[in-house]
């Protein structure tokens, strides 16, 4: 049965549509991923998924008794002298006094522990991604029913991203808006689109998602190519003379009069982003030098913190770098020293000749809030001048989504999406051969994300970049610099992959030797004889044998499953019948990986190994 059942949902803000006879079902652990453009309505639908907003017209229902909790996009913790005492005045606002019990506080200590959050702290010192993962945290002490992220790992860095990944991976049913794609395939079991204001399923993660969506769209295409040749056909047909009005078919001018209604009715896709960056001049060979730089912090208790000890890079023109670490560890501070902008304690550094810098701040400090869109691209001016040449401003913003009424808004109505979109637009509005990108993928949609990806491939200067998304790192990036710990940084070839295969191998070096183990056995205690003296029995020989027949059916299988649920159809199949699906390809995946650890533990003896093991 449905956990939660979206019937010919209606909703509108002022006169655009929300949601246009949308529908949605959730099932039982389900694990949805929630996307679509900026500004089409996604958080407004968790709003009324959480009773927070009513919809216009339509039904929701919901099982009585589910508890729904929300973690909104920039969580509003209420005022309390700690932590811990107003995360549990949010949970009562949450909740209400009638989920209160005696065991909410131990299981909000054992959340905020395991997401490493010290609740005795105060509020007024917390920054952004630590109440991000304090809200998390508490959201999931409450154990609902039934889970509401919206951009979850907005202020995140990599780390407390993959272990919010692990952790929902084993939680409650769940719908999750964000623009990380690698958070969607490793978390997601079904991805909803919201577009043109209905609800699009598609069975698997986002790249499953990926390939349907470009199937529906070409046939999509087709359709409606179609449907506008007919429908032209048939006005042409009634604009024909005298004679044919005269003996014209009345039911045909019936189906001339709902074609038109179709086609007024039918909403266009939304354009996309058109980015193009100009490096304009060359710089010259040399970037930026740094040599054994060091920088030291004051904490407020007048002690001294090092991040920077002892850092040389050399970054040359054309060089793509991408700098990763945790929250805290002075990604954004070393940024500013490769600049030239923050002094440094010890060691040197050289900048080259000839760079025109584009800054793009995180904080969007760069932004007057009281100024119009208009204005903060082109103040004083109705043209811009482009790599592509000169161009009116209303149409530079149409190319960032800006339509002519958004364009004369003020800065401060606009979403966080909007206002990375309007620096974006402004950074490129003049030539730069030295992009630096603090933080830019934050609230972009993920189709403005891979446009602004497809951009900076084709961007012929030097690149800067600051991200916790690790597809975009991957993208883009040639070159990491990273941080190891205790104010050491290292710079590799690669992007974040390779960045973490170093930090993989670089904690295999720093950890103690293990102590040997025997190897792993599917049931220890079921050993025979032959299997303690270090040889197979019997049936163990016949396991060992069929071993790679099985292995090959449960695979075989579990590629036909995938096929059938990558159809493009599959999203009409029964929601019973795809959560079977769901269910068996989850049973396989856990089949093959214990079939593959039993076919080794009986290479390993049948080899040997078991001697040494059980001796």
């Amino acid at each position: 049965m449905s956990l939660l059942t979206l019937i010919d949902a209606e909703l509108a803000y002022g006169d655009a549509p929300l949601l246009d006879g949308a529908a949605l079902a959730v099932e039982p652990r389900d694990r949805i991923g929630l996307i679509g453009r900026n500004g089409t309505g996604k958080s407004s639908l968790l709003s009324v998924i959480a009773g927070e907003r009513s919809l216009d017209d339509g039904e929701l229902r919901i099982i009585d008794g589910t508890r729904i909790v929300r973690v909104e996009q920039e969580p509003q913790l209420p005022e309390a002298g700690s932590l811990r005492e107003s995360l549990l005045r949010h949970l009562d606002r949450t909740l209400g006094h009638e989920h209160e019990d005696w065991a909410r506080g131990a299981r909000l200590d054992a959340a905020a522990d395991r997401f490493g959050i010290d609740t005795s702290r105060a509020l007024a010192g917390l920054s952004g991604g630590e109440r991000k993962r304090a809200a998390l945290a508490a959201a999931l002490s409450a154990e609902p029913d039934l889970l509401l992220l919206d951009e979850p790992t907005n202020h995140l860095d990599i780390s407390a991203i993959e272990q919010l990944e692990t952790i929902l991976s084993r939680g409650p049913t769940l719908i999750v808006i964000t623009h990380d794609r690698r958070f969607l395939d490793a978390v997601c079991t079904r991805i909803v689109e919201l577009d043109r204001g209905r609800l699009r399923n598609y069975a698997g993660n986002y790249a499953s998602y990926e390939r349907h969506k470009q199937e529906q769209l070409a046939d999509e295409a087709v359709r409606a190519s179609r449907f506008d040749k007919f429908w032209k056909q048939e006005e042409a047909w009634i604009r024909q003379g005298v004679q044919a009005r005269r003996s014209r078919d009345e039911g045909r001018v019936r189906r001339l009069e709902r074609l038109r209604l179709e086609r007024a009715q039918r909403r266009e896709r939304m354009g996309s982003v058109k980015v193009a960056v100009d490096a304009g001049e060359r710089s010259g060979k040399l970037v930026a030098e740094l040599d054994q730089v060091r920088k030291r912090f004051r904490r407020d208790d007048g002690t001294e913190r090092t991040i920077i000890d002892g850092f040389s890079a050399l970054i040359q023109r054309g060089d793509r770098i991408g700098l990763v670490g945790p929250n805290g560890a002075g990604k954004t501070t070393l940024l500013k020293i490769i600049l030239g902008l923050e002094p440094v304690d010890g060691g040197r550094v050289r900048l080259g000749h000839g760079l025109n810098v584009a800054y793009f701040d995180q904080m969007r400090a760069q932004l007057d809030p009281e100024r119009s869109v208009v204005e903060t691209i082109s103040p004083g001016s109705e043209w811009i001048e482009t790599s592509a040449g000169r161009k009116h401003v209303m149409s530079y913003l149409s190319d960032f989504l800006f339509s002519p009424r958004r364009a004369n808004s003020p800065v401060r109505s606009l979403s966080g999406g909007e206002r990375n979109r309007l620096l974006l637009a402004r950074l490129f509005a003049q030539p730069a051969n030295l992009l630096v990108l603090d933080e830019p993928t934050n609230d972009l949609d993920i189709e403005s994300l891979e446009m602004l990806e497809s951009a900076l491939l084709d961007y012929p200067g030097t690149l800067l970049l600051v991200s916790h998304d690790r597809a975009f790192l991957d993208a883009v990036v040639t070159q990491v610099i990273g941080f190891e710990g205790d104010g050491h940084w290292r710079m590799i070839v690669g992007g974040h992959h390779e960045w973490r295969e170093h930090m993989n191998r670089l904690g295999e070096l720093s950890a103690p030797a293990p102590a040997p183990q025997p190897p792993p056995q599917a049931n220890p205690r079921a050993r025979s004889k032959d299997n303690a003296r270090g040889k197979l029995g019997f049936k163990e020989k016949r396991e060992l044998e069929a071993m790679p027949e099985t292995i090959a059916a449960l695979e075989n299988e579990q590629a036909r499953l995938h096929e059938r649920m990558a159809a493009p159809d599959y999203f009409k199949t029964d929601p019973e019948q795809q959560k079977t699906d769901q269910d068996r390809a989850q049973a396989i995946e856990t089949e093959l990986m214990e079939k593959l650890e039993r076919w080794e533990a009986l290479e390993a003896i049948a080899s040997g190994g078991g001697k040494g093991a059980d001796a």
